[in-house]
């Protein structure tokens, strides 16, 4: 399924570009995400999500396929998959700066593919969660540049081009680097999803809740 999704960050665009390319600066500030290791161009991690009494963690990684410095416009690709359950998930997220006044505006297009518990929740429910979870996002960016200075963020340029080459050639096998970074917490779908929207997915809840309750009482009785 196709998500589509726009949203402002209040830097210039070419300062925006650098923020929002350094995938271990923004982890923080993904609703349920964390970032654990890097090893090369490759990032992993995992997500929390919970779908009432129900957390579901998935484990995976992310790249970049394609970064135009010029034209502002990045393609990442993210899988992973359900660490006790069938759930898989994968992603390629196209995301386009474009000035805006004093500010970027960031198209985002999500090509997602998901299976699983949470994709019984169905592409509406999904896009008005998306929408909820991007802003949220949004906003602890925001808080994280205002508490670094809006005027002069502390943003890390990329290498050039050569010097990634070079540091390939020479480094054929790159090191696997531990990030230090506090324990996500689960992004609960359902109240992500709001009033109007969990209406819609209380029986797909309901019938969570009861699944997990007959699978306690049956461990309790073989006990």
């Amino acid at each position: 399924m196709e998500l589509t999704n726009e949203f402002r960050v209040g830097l210039p665009v070419d300062k925006a570009w650098v923020v929002l390319t350094d995938l271990e600066r923004i982890a923080p500030c993904m609703p349920g995400a964390e970032l654990q290791e890097v090893e090369g161009d490759e990032y992993r991690g995992v997500v929390k999500v919970k779908v009432g009494p129900i957390t579901a963690q998935y484990k995976g990684k992310a790249n970049w396929v394609e970064r135009d410095a010029a034209a502002h416009r990045a393609v990442a690709r993210a899988e992973g998959r359900e660490t006790r359950g069938q759930g898989n998930a994968s992603a390629t997220i196209t995301a386009t700066l474009t000035p805006d006044g004093d500010g970027t505006r960031v198209d985002v297009v999500t090509d997602l593919t998901i299976t699983g518990r949470v994709a019984s929740f169905g592409r509406g429910v999904l896009a008005d969660v998306s929408a909820k979870l991007l802003q949220q996002f949004v906003d602890s960016l925001e808080a994280d540049l205002s508490r670094e200075g809006n005027d002069d963020p502390d943003v890390r340029l990329p290498p050039a081009a050569g010097a990634e080459a070079a540091g390939a050639a020479s480094d054929a096998a790159p090191a696997v680097r531990r990030i230090e970074s506090r324990p996500a917490q689960p992004v609960d779908l359902t109240e992500a999803a709001g009033p109007a929207v969990a209406k819609r997915v209380a029986p797909f809840v309901a019938g969570l809740f009861l699944l997990y309750w007959l699978v306690r009482r049956r461990r309790r009785r073989r006990g």
